[in-house]
């Protein structure tokens, strides 16, 4: 079957209560992804929680919990077709303690969309999603200035948003697409445009997605599909399943699991290659499969490992430099501390062993040699060693297997990107 249109993943960010969920569900709704009477059904349930008007965020937030507390928790995943894309929509929670799941979001992302309430304007949090987007690679990026009907649609208001955003975007480096001004409750500016703002002259949500560049499969790269689950599927046998991050698998060959369950890497071949219940001949960039690999036993293979093309491996490292942004630490990072890194699918424990420089995060200039410690908003380059099995590229050979989240106690506290490796012997 042929695939019609690129498809694009492109994640919805921003302070909890700028009214992402609700962007998302009345542009569902609007383009008819969501038949009528399913909404007349969630705007009764709204009204049942004392929620009217929450209607279009519940199409997102189908989780009960969710509902009654009014906020976005895990990532919800829609799709939509417009006139160039076959677009998947990442809701990402904007409430601090589901940052994590806002970095797997903004991972899987060719564009964001930064949404920000016309009334509150720019929030704390705006200014760690930015960051994390831009951590994490995203470039394309607009700006909704949702809520406009709460501000009686005033380019003032508009415009005086626009101001401060400018200013953050301009010290996180970021050049958005476009500015768009409009409404998800009342449905202005979302699929279709409204006759509420004269003064507006740019497209509506909708039509955005169709000015975000086509995103390049990077199929050019080393072949890595890292890990999601492990099945055991009768007459089958063993079958990971997961995303290929870059390049090309095909059926016959010879792969290479990484670390596996040896640390040195498992070899085996490609039998099989199966999305959506069809056997394929390969799988690119951006495809879910699962897959079975000759030679390669359930004991072998677990989530975190990475599947590679043998001839071009994935480097096991010793240990690695890495730039970081400092998000969230309740108090201070210095040497020694060893917190759990999120890597693709992976987690594996890893120490700070050298703060080497803090990096003014506006021009990218050193500030500071050897930083005793690292506070919020600090940018650095550190040196890290892992405390297990750790695969991992740099940026430079692999943008999409160098990056990574650093969490502890359950909440994120730093990104970063990996700049070079020390390999093991």
């Amino acid at each position: 079957m042929a695939k019609e249109k690129p498809n694009m993943n492109v994640v919805f960010v921003g302070h909890v209560d700028a009214g992402k969920s609700t962007i998302v569900g009345r542009m569902l709704f609007d383009t008819g992804a969501v038949p009528e009477q399913e909404m007349k059904k969630l705007r009764d349930e709204a009204e049942k929680h004392g929620k009217a008007g929450f209607e279009f965020a519940y199409v997102m937030d189908k989780i009960k919990e969710e509902r009654e507390r009014g906020v976005t928790i895990d990532l919800a995943y829609k799709k939509i077709v417009t006139q160039k894309f076959e677009i998947t929509i990442i809701d990402a929670p904007g409430h601090r303690d589901f940052v994590k799941n806002m970095i797997t979001g903004a991972s899987q992302a060719d564009a964001a969309f930064l949404v920000i309430a016309a009334p509150a304007g720019v929030q704390p949090q705006t200014t760690e999603h930015l960051w994390l987007l831009r951590t994490m690679g995203v470039k394309n990026i607009c700006v909704a200035v949702n809520k406009m009907d709460a501000v009686e649609y005033s380019e003032d208001k508009f415009k005086k948003v626009q101001e401060d955003v400018d200013k953050l975007l301009t010290q996180v480096g970021i050049k958005p697409s476009a500015y768009i001004a409009c409404s998800g409750l009342k449905g202005d500016n979302i699929a279709k445009k409204t006759d509420k703002m004269a003064w507006y002259k740019g497209p509506t949500v909708l039509e955005q997605f169709d000015q975000f560049p086509v995103p390049e499969l990077p199929t050019n790269l080393p072949m890595r599909m890292p890990v999601q689950d492990v099945y055991e599927i009768t007459g089958i046998g063993t079958v990971p399943v997961g995303k290929i991050e870059t390049g090309i698998m095909k059926v016959g060959q010879k792969v290479k699991v990484l670390p596996g369950r040896t640390g040195e890497g498992i070899s085996g071949e490609v039998k099989t290659i199966e999305a959506h219940h069809e056997q394929l001949p390969e799988g690119l960039a951006g495809d879910n499969v699962g897959i079975n690999i000759r030679g390669v036993g359930k004991k072998d293979i677990a989530r975190g490992d990475v599947i590679c093309d043998a001839s071009q491996p994935i480097p096991i490292v010793e240990e690695f430099v890495a730039q970081i942004a400092v998000i969230n630490h309740p108090t201070v990072l210095a040497k020694g501390y060893t917190p759990v890194f999120h890597i693709h699918t992976a987690q594996v424990p890893c120490q700070f062993i050298e703060l080497i420089e803090q990096i003014d995060p506006k021009t990218g200039q050193v500030i500071k040699k050897n930083p005793d410690f690292l506070k919020n908003g600090d940018v650095a380059k550190v040196r890290i060693k892992p405390q297990g099995h750790l695969c991992l590229e740099t940026q430079k050979d692999n943008p999409f297997t160098s990056r990574f989240a650093v969490r502890d106690a359950g909440a994120t506290v730093a990104a970063g990107v990996c700049v070079e490796i020390t390999k093991k012997k």
